[in-house]
């Protein structure tokens, strides 16, 4: 019923830049919430950051005042703009979101996207 795919992935050196995007479609009546997470080898996915109605952000604290999730909510799709990048953001960065569909309004799943490989060298 709904699909997440990312885009935007790919190799910089420290300090360099990168926009990932995530574009959700199918038959959906609502997105409550867009988000990232991340995951590396022998860690549990964690929480990169979201955005809720579509103004409302969380980070977390390793990428507060470098990174900035923002969306376009006619085009479903949520956007994670990373600058200052540091070795330690190399993970594979995942789309998440919390909709509800057409023959379920009211009642929120969570969707995940298949991921897309970020790559900071020193």
């Amino acid at each position: 019923q709904v699909q997440l795919v990312e885009s935007g992935g790919g190799s910089v050196q420290a300090g360099g830049s990168l926009r990932l995007s995530c574009v959700a479609s199918g038959s959906i009546a609502s997105i409550n919430a867009m988000g990232w997470y991340r995951q590396t080898p022998g860690k549990q996915r964690e929480l990169v950051a979201i955005i809720t109605s579509g103004v409302n952000t969380n980070y977390a604290d390793s990428v507060k005042g470098r990174f900035t999730i923002s969306s376009d909510n006619a085009k479903n799709t949520v956007y994670l703009q990373m600058n200052s990048l540091k070795p330690e953001d190399t993970a594979v960065y995942y789309c998440n979101a919390v909709i509800e569909v057409v023959s379920a309004v009211g009642l929120g799943h969570v969707y995940w996207g298949q991921g897309t490989q970020v790559t900071v060298s020193s």
